[in-house]
């Protein structure tokens, strides 16, 4: 499972509750590795981090608030500081291999004489994890039109694996927009980021 935590929109404050909230997923929990950081302005900020997850967090789903003096903007009056805790299921990435396409023949019509009318040229091919299918009737031999079905099947399954991926990227992004300002699932106090609720 992926866990993205965001500072959202939020000030430098927000990006340091980020650091400093990762070193507290660091002591509970021993499976956690970093798949993607986009750092802050300062040292140990952060605007976004991508942690990947083993064990069930969901319970951590939500906002984090700070209740902090800037450290920062000394005079600063706010005091409150929110972050974004969100879950995403992680990609899962179609493998192409040619032992799981299966083929079929068949006869195909159009110019070819009497080729076309008795040797079965057409190929489909059909990748049997995904059920995708590939019709190739162009070529004259049924070799040819098996190895263009199969270049196009792979093609195919790239294609989808790239929409995936960028599919998940749009989400997550959309994701740093919805930063609730309220009702935390957990609230931390001061520069020692101790919890309190």
């Amino acid at each position: 499972m992926l866990m993205q935590i965001s500072s959202g929109k939020g000030p430098a404050e927000c990006e340091l509750a980020v650091g400093k909230f990762l070193k507290i997923l660091m002591k509970e929990m021993k499976d956690i590795k970093i798949v993607q950081e986009v750092k802050g302005q300062y040292v140990d900020c952060y605007k976004s981090l991508v942690l990947s997850v083993e064990e069930d967090v969901s319970d951590l789903e939500g906002t984090i608030k700070w209740v902090a003096q800037s450290p920062f903007r000394p005079k600063h009056k706010r005091k409150n500081w929110f972050i974004d805790v969100s879950m995403f299921k992680e990609q899962v990435k179609i493998d192409f291999s040619d032992k799981v396409v299966r083929f079929e023949t068949f006869r195909c019509g159009g110019n070819g004489g009497q080729n076309v009318n008795k040797v079965e040229t057409g190929a489909r091919a059909i990748h049997t994890p995904t059920g995708l299918t590939v019709v190739c009737t162009e070529a004259r031999t049924q070799h040819l039109n098996k190895k263009l079905a199969l270049n196009r099947l792979s093609e195919m399954i790239s294609k989808q694996n790239l929409d995936a991926q960028i599919l998940a990227k749009q989400v997550m992004w959309i994701q740093h927009e919805l930063l609730e300002r309220g009702n935390p699932i957990r609230v931390y106090e001061g520069l020692t980021f101790k919890r309190i609720k």
